[in-house]
């Protein structure tokens, strides 16, 4: 498992629809961010890989997927300072592969 509930439990005080319902939205939310930020580095669109990076960055880090926020803080990085197109290539791969697993355990793991 690479993600976990800690800080979503702590938010919630044991309210199992509130973990639910962040857990939904970020099943909604997350993949569409994806593509949209993978479609920004296919574009070489500087700044729109930036916001998307960002825009993920806290939905990772709520699920304590630390690595993966980190990747994704680089990736907001590269974008905002127009980096190295080469480096943003190398590091999306990785964010992708760690957001589809977290998307499947999710799924499986709250039968969503």
């Amino acid at each position: 498992m690479i993600y976990t509930l800690d800080k979503i439990n702590e938010m919630a005080e044991g309210d199992q629809d509130f973990v639910i319902s962040v857990i939904s939205v970020f099943l909604e939310e997350v993949p569409e961010d994806l593509i949209a930020l993978e479609n920004a580095i296919t574009a070489r669109d500087f700044e729109q890989i930036g916001k998307m990076a960002h825009k993920i960055k806290p939905n990772v880090d709520l699920l304590g997927m630390e690595p993966t926020r980190a990747n994704a803080y680089d990736l907001e990085q590269l974008g905002k300072n127009s980096g190295s197109i080469a480096e943003i290539e190398a590091k999306f791969p990785l964010l992708k592969k760690d957001i589809e697993q977290v998307i499947s355990e999710l799924k499986k793991d709250f039968n969503l």
